[in-house]
């Protein structure tokens, strides 16, 4: 029994703890991202924004918890009812999932494992199932037409961000999230990060970010005034919270994709003290919250693409670019190891 414990039960019992601890970290995080995405834009437009529940509006996202999960919940009566329950929950639980391998820190990941890069980019690959189950089980000619066009999206700017994804593997040599971050530190602090010369890789990677996640300028999935929301138009009360809550989760994991690959993730941006002796979770944080300002702020002043603009850009832009960017890093490459 004891041999039991030692080899299965205690590591068992730590997964799980760790585990539960990241995804009760993650959902108050994204309550507070929810709050700033809505702080940033009405300071845009010039309006306060949430303000009335709790100091400076701090406790709104708690609130609406609330009355989703009060709201009545409507199943259409020819709904798929299975499909159209479990929707929602694959959205969500594969975007939480996909935190498992995320190093916020040195040594801080549930599974640190060699491939973890190779995870994220297969989970975020997986989520448009939940999409097209939605659009499909509703039962509903504006969400099924809805899924179909988030079919094509997602799977349109995956295929950029994989190019993109190649060219960071190239230059750290390896597919773990740690050693990546670990292959930045090169005594240059910010200098030294891959953002600079991926740079062109790094603006690719943010736009498809944007349309993977169905961010304004790309937020075709709801565009309100053409497909009365979309995918999600015959949800109401707690799934679709959960919808809401997968989409930003996944933005959030974007981000911190973007800040292990082009932005140091926990290093230090000035490599000397007093700026070393901060946490390298606490700058993770910042760079993170960074890149989502960004993306907050194209919401706000970035107009909706056309349909065929979003494809156009996507294949006939991005994918020669980044396609481009892997041949001649790799070439470059070569040439360096070879002094050439």
């Amino acid at each position: 029994m004891a041999e039991w414990w030692t080899g299965y039960g205690w590591p068992t019992t730590l997964i799980v703890a760790h585990s539960l601890a990241v995804i009760v970290v993650l959902l108050v995080f994204i309550a507070f991202v929810l709050l700033a995405d809505r702080k940033i834009w009405a300071a845009v437009q010039m309006r306060r924004g949430p303000n009335v529940v709790g100091p400076f509006g701090l406790w709104q996202s708690f609130a609406d918890l609330l009355k989703f999960v009060f709201k009545e919940f409507i199943i259409p009566a020819s709904a798929n009812k299975g499909l159209f329950l479990l929707a929602p929950i694959v959205t969500a639980g594969l975007a939480i999932s996909a935190w498992a391998v995320m190093p916020v820190a040195e040594g801080w990941a549930v599974a640190d494992i060699n491939v973890g890069i190779l995870y994220i980019f297969a989970i975020s690959s997986l989520e448009v199932y939940g999409v097209i189950m939605a659009g499909w089980a509703s039962n509903s000619k504006y969400a099924f037409l809805a899924a179909l066009r988030s079919a094509a999206q997602m799977v349109s700017y995956e295929v950029s961000i994989g190019f993109v994804i190649i060219t960071v593997l190239l230059c750290a040599g390896t597919l773990n999230l740690t050693e990546i971050v670990q292959a930045q530190d090169r005594g240059l602090g910010l200098f030294g990060w891959y953002w600079l010369p991926l740079f062109p890789m790094f603006v690719i990677f943010f736009v498809s970010l944007l349309a993977e996640t169905n961010r304004p300028p790309f937020d075709l999935l709801e565009a309100e005034s053409e497909l009365v929301a979309g995918y999600m138009v015959e949800y109401s009360s707690t799934p679709y919270m959960i919808f809401m809550l997968g989409e930003y989760v996944a933005i959030i994991l974007l981000c911190s994709l973007g800040t292990v690959m082009f932005l140091g993730g926990w290093l230090s941006p000035i490599p000397f003290a007093p700026f070393t002796w901060i946490p390298g979770v606490l700058w993770f944080v910042a760079k993170v919250c960074f890149l989502f300002f960004l993306v907050s702020m194209v919401k706000a002043f970035v107009p909706r693409y056309r349909y065929d603009q979003l494809m156009r850009l996507g294949w006939k832009v991005f994918l020669p670019i980044s396609l481009a960017a892997v041949v001649i890093v790799a070439v470059v490459l070569r040439l360096w190891q070879h002094g050439v």
